[in-house]
C-alpha cells in the first residue's frame, strides 16, 4: 500500500529522464525572456519623461502582444502535427509541415504587419489619454509590427523542432536572440555604436532586428545540421498542400482564441481589482507578473509532453500516452508546490523583484499568498491541457478556458472581492477556484481521450 502511494506521489526515473531533457532546455530560454523584459523596462525608464516612455512601452507592448499571442498559436498545430509524424518516422510529412507552417505564416504576417503599421495611429491614440504618449506608442508599435513576419517564420521552425523533440535548438536560439535584443535595444534607445538615438522607439526597432536574427539563425541551423538536413529533406520537393495548411489552422484557432480569452479574463480581473482602490490595481499587476515565475517553467513541461504525447498518440499507444502525461504533471506540481511555499511564506522577497513600492508590496503580500495556494493545481492543469492538444482536443481546452476564466473568475473574483470581503486576498481566492477547476475538467477529458483517438 505504502509503495503505491509513493509512486503515485514521486516521479518515475525512467520516464522523468526524458521530460526533464525536453523540459529544462525549454525552461532555460523562456527564462531568458524574463531577463529581456527587466532589461528593456530598466532601459526605457531611464529615458527623459519616463512617464511617458514607459506608458507608452506598456501600451504598444500590450497592443502587439495581443496579436502576437494570437499568431504565435501556430506554433501549436506545427509542433503536435510534427510530432505526429515523427512519432511514425514520416519524415517527409514533418519537412511538408514546416514548410507548409513557413509559408502560412509568412503570408498571415505580412498581412497583419502592413495592417498594424497603417492603424497604429489609430490605436495608439484610441488607447492613450495623453497625446505625447499616443505618438510614443505609435512608434513603438509600427516597428514592432514589421519584425512579425519574421516572427511567424521563427513560430514555424519553433514547432518542428519542439515536435523532433530538439528542445535544445529552441534554448540556444532563446538565449542568442535575447542578448542580441538587448544590445540592439541598447544601441537604438540611446543611440550607441554608430546607431541613431531612437528612445521607445529604438525599444521596438531592437525587438524587430533580433527577430530577424532570429529567423536567419533557424534557417542556418536547418541546413548546416548534417542530421537534420539529410533525414528530413529540409526544402527539399516543397509544395504548398491545402490539407496541411487545413490541419495546421484547425489545431492552432482555437488556441488563438484561449490566448485571447486568456488575456482578457486577466485584464478583466485587473479592472475588478481597480474597484477596491488603484494601490489594489497595481498590487495586482504586480502579483501577476510574480506569477510569470511558475507560468514560464509549467509552459516547458507543457511543451515536453505535447511532444510525448504527439509522439506516441499516433501508434495507439494508450499506456505510454498516459504514463508521459501523469509523470509531466506530477513533476509540474511538485514544481509549483515548492514555489507555492516559497510565495507563501517569503512573498515580500518575490514582491521586491518587481516593485520597489513599500505600499504596493504590503498590499500585494496577503494576495500573493492566496495565489500561492492557488498555483499548486495550476501545473498539473496546464500539463493535462497540452497533452489534449496534442491529441487533437484544442476547441476543448478553449472552451474550457473561456469558461473557467471568464464567467467563473471574473465574476466570483467581484462576487468574493468587491461585495463580501471588499479587499484583494477576497479577489484573489477566486483563482484557488480557478485553478481546482480548470485541472478538474483536463484531467477528466485526458481519462477519456487518450485511449486514444487522434482526429
Amino acid at each position: 500500500m505504502q509503495n503505491k502511494i509513493s509512486s503515485f506521489f514521486i516521479p518515475d526515473s525512467n520516464y522523468s529522464k526524458k521530460i526533464l531533457a525536453l523540459a529544462l532546455p525549454v525552461i532555460a530560454g523562456l527564462s531568458t525572456q524574463m531577463l529581456l523584459s527587466l532589461v528593456d523596462t530598466a532601459m526605457v525608464g531611464r529615458l527623459e519623461n519616463s512617464e511617458y516612455t514607459l506608458a507608452a512601452m506598456a501600451l504598444g507592448l500590450l497592443a502587439t502582444w495581443a496579436i502576437v499571442a494570437f499568431c504565435s498559436s501556430l506554433s501549436t498545430g506545427t509542433h503536435v502535427l510534427v510530432a505526429r509524424n515523427f512519432g511514425e518516422k514520416n519524415f517527409v510529412a514533418c519537412k511538408d509541415i514546416l514548410y507548409n507552417s513557413f509559408i502560412l505564416g509568412i503570408l498571415i504576417g505580412m498581412v497583419i504587419a502592413a495592417a498594424g503599421w497603417y492603424l497604429s495611429e489609430s490605436i495608439a491614440f484610441f488607447v492613450a489619454k495623453d497625446d505625447r504618449v499616443a505618438e510614443l506608442t505609435t512608434q513603438y508599435m509600427k516597428y514592432r509590427f514589421l519584425g512579425l513576419p519574421f516572427f511567424l517564420i521563427t513560430v514555424a521552425y519553433r514547432g518542428f523542432f519542439f515536435g523532433i523533440g530538439q528542445t535544445k535548438i529552441f534554448m540556444i536560439s532563446a538565449i542568442i536572440t535575447n542578448l542580441l535584443n538587448i544590445l540592439f535595444n541598447y544601441m537604438f534607445i540611446f543611440g550607441e555604436f554608430g546607431a541613431p538615438k531612437m528612445g521607445v522607439a529604438g525599444a521596438s526597432i531592437g525587438t524587430s532586428l533580433a527577430t530577424v536574427a532570429d529567423a536567419a539563425f533557424y534557417t542556418i541551423i536547418s541546413f548546416s545540421f548534417k542530421s537534420i538536413r539529410v533525414k528530413f529533406n529540409i526544402f527539399h520537393r516543397l509544395r504548398i498542400m491545402k490539407d496541411t495548411i487545413k490541419a495546421i489552422l484547425k489545431l492552432s484557432f482555437p488556441v488563438s482564441l484561449q490566448n485571447v480569452f486568456t488575456l482578457l479574463g486577466f485584464l478583466s480581473f485587473v479592472a475588478v481589482t481597480g474597484l477596491l482602490d488603484t494601490t489594489s490595481q497595481g498590487a495586482s499587476q504586480t502579483i501577476i507578473s510574480t506569477l510569470f515565475i511558475s507560468y514560464l517553467p509549467c509552459n516547458g513541461f507543457g511543451i515536453a509532453v505535447q511532444t510525448l504525447v504527439g509522439n506516441y498518440a499516433t501508434s495507439k499507444d494508450s499506456y505510454l500516452v498516459q504514463k508521459y502525461t501523469f509523470e509531466t504533471a506530477k513533476i509540474a506540481t511538485i514544481f509549483t508546490l515548492l514555489l507555492s511555499i516559497i510565495f507563501i511564506f517569503f512573498p515580500e522577497y518575490l514582491l521586491m523583484i518587481t516593485t520597489n513600492n513599500q505600499s504596493i508590496i504590503e498590499t500585494a503580500i496577503p494576495g500573493l499568498r492566496v495565489a500561492g495556494v492557488a498555483q499548486i493545481f495550476f501545473g498539473g492543469g496546464m500539463v493535462f491541457a497540452y497533452a489534449l492538444q496534442a491529441l487533437g482536443k484544442t476547441f476543448y481546452v478553449m472552451l474550457v478556458e473561456m469558461i473557467t476564466n471568464l464567467l467563473v473568475f471574473v465574476p466570483l473574483s467581484y462576487l468574493l472581492g468587491i461585495v463580501i470581503f471588499q479587499n484583494l486576498s477576497g479577489a484573489w481566492s477566486a483563482l484557488i477556484i480557478y485553478t481546482i477547476l480548470y485541472i478538474i475538467l483536463m484531467f477528466i477529458k485526458f481519462r477519456k481521450e487518450s485511449k486514444v483517438t487522434v482526429n
